[in-house]
Parts: structure tokens; sequence; C-alpha cells
């Protein structure tokens, strides 16, 4: 059903814009025909309209996956170096926080191990909402940071690393078979503030795929059984999600970007010192709005990645910020 309405809605809008169209192209040329500047002047704006509608259906067009529909785990890692990479973990969780709550996805934070110092060493989240897969699936990566500091009392310019991973949400039409003997659970007690009763219990769970080496670890609840039942459903994601990627022909650049959280894997710079930049290394796409990009304004970038898998375009090699 859920398709069946997505299907309906794609044609339907197909078929409003062709109609629309040729309406408004009807009256630019009867407002010609009798002078009538103003009838000319509102059809023209109604078509300018129309054209950003034509490229949101284009948009949602690309997102044509198995489980673009689905929602989708967001997991963020700080790479090697300590404070710096783990403030710059933080900012990245925040970063997709942001997109999600400005398109209307709810955001459910399922774990989160905080720094020593700052920021955090990492964290998972769950965004749900229609195609939320599909948008953030094109931000799996390592994604690279230069500024100035705020922890080096010489105000030096570093560069940290973190590194995103995404997988889809399954749902029920979707089985994944996992046998348990190859699933080792350890239980341990959450960490950061959940009040007395998170603090003194072994409630959060942590689950490994012995033949793959995939681990998930849950603590959003308070019950050590829901938190276990969350993991499983996260580990099902993960292992349907690494099957998915040996469908696609990046599946090996886009395993050793995840695995490796330094130079040379990153998907995208983002310089704040001594300009002002964010640069995707894959498509090109740059903008100097660095506080609009790390307020969640990542449209622009999503875009034109899903562009450039479902069209084959390639730009050759892009070089890197400073």
């Amino acid at each position: 059903m859920q398709e069946r309405t997505s299907l309906e809605d794609a044609l339907s809008g197909i078929g409003k814009v062709e109609q629309e169209l040729e309406d408004n192209i009807g009256m630019i040329e009867l407002g010609e025909a009798e002078g009538d500047e103003g009838v000319v002047t509102e059809a023209e704006a109604a078509l300018k309209n129309l054209k950003k509608e034509v490229a949101r259906r284009e948009l949602e067009a690309l997102l044509s996956g198995e489980a673009d529909r689905f929602d989708s785990y967001l997991e963020v890692h700080a790479g090697a170096g300590g404070t710096e990479s783990q403030d710059w973990a933080q900012m990245l969780l925040r970063m997709y926080t942001r997109w999600a709550e400005t398109h209307g996805f709810k955001v459910e934070y399922l774990e989160e191990s905080e720094g020593e110092e700052a920021g955090i060493k990492s964290a998972t989240i769950q965004v749900s909402g229609h195609n939320a897969y599909g948008w953030l699936k094109t931000e799996a990566g390592v994604h690279r940071l230069v500024r100035i500091s705020p922890f080096d009392s010489n105000a030096r310019r570093h560069t940290s690393f973190s590194s995103v991973q995404v997988f889809p949400v399954i749902d029920d039409s979707i089985k994944i078979d996992i046998k348990e003997s190859d699933v080792r659970t350890d239980t341990m007690r959450s960490g950061g503030a959940g009040g007395q009763h998170v603090n003194k219990t072994e409630s959060a769970v942590r689950l490994t795929h012995i033949p793959t080496g995939v681990a998930v670890v849950c603590q959003a609840g308070r019950s050590q059984h829901k938190n276990r039942a969350q993991a499983w459903d996260m580990l099902r994601a993960r292992l349907y999600e690494i099957e998915l990627k040996k469908r696609e022909e990046k599946a090996a650049a886009d395993q050793a970007a995840k695995t490796d959280i330094g130079w040379g894997h990153q998907i995208r710079s983002y310089v704040l010192q001594p300009y002002q930049m964010v640069k995707d290394l894959r498509t090109g796409v740059q903008t100097s709005d660095t506080s609009g990009v790390l307020d969640g304004e990542l449209d622009e970038f999503m875009a034109a990645t899903l562009a450039q898998r479902a069209f084959g375009t390639t730009t050759g090699e892009i070089e890197d910020v400073d």
C-alpha cells in the first residue's frame, strides 16, 4: 500500500504539471494576443513556480532504490585526534539533527558515547520520515574539518576527521535470517545522564555479529529487554545494508571510506579558517555558507550526489581545499 500510494502521488504529480504547463502557455498566448500584460505576467510567475515543483519532483524520482523509502539509522564516529575530533563528531550530529527537523522528520537518540573533555566518541540516531534513508545515504563517508581549534591555547589550525554511517530501518516485509549462535550479546551500564536506574543496572545492550564483525549498541530504553529488541532490529538493518552495498559497483570504495577515518578518504571538507568553504569531493559542489551547512542546509549536496548516482555522471578528480 505504501508503494502504491507513492506511485499514485508521482503519477498524479506528473499529470498536474503537464496540465498547468499547458494552461499557462495558453494564458500567455491569449494575453499577448489581447495585449493584456497583467495576464502574461501572472502566467509567467506561475511557470516559475512550476519549474520549482518540477525540480522537486525530479529529485524525488531519483529516490528509487529498494530501501530509499525506509526510515534511517545514522551513526557518527569520531576519528583519531581526541577532543578535537570528538567535538567535530558532535557538530556533525547536530547538523544532521537540524537537517532532519527542518524536513519534518522525527529524530530519536539510540546511543551516545560522550568524549572525555568535550564532544562525543560515537552516537546513533534514528531518523523517521518519507524517504529518510534515500536522502541520508548520500552522507555516508568521512567528513573533514579545518578550523582554529578552540582547545588549542596557541590558536593553531587543526584538521579533524569523523565518519558517518547510514543504514535503513527495515520493515517486516524484508526477512533477514540471523543465527543466534553467530551473535555475541554483551550488557553494560548506560553512559551519560539517565537517572539512578540506568546508572545502576546493565540495561545497555551490544550485539556483535561474529561472521561479519558488525556491532550495534542500544541504550535508549530503561529496560534491557527493550534495548535488546531494538539492537536486534539495528543488527538486521546493518546486515541488510551490507547486502545492498554488495549490489553497487562502488561497494569497495564505500566500505574503505567507512573503516579508515582519515586523510584521503573524506567525501566532504569543511574549512572554517582562513576562509569559509564547504566542498564535496565527489560532485564538486561547494558553498561559502559554512554556517548554513552546519545548521543543516544539505539539500544541494544530497541532490548532486543522488543525480551523480542515478545518471552515472562523473566530474573526474576533484581537488580538495586546504
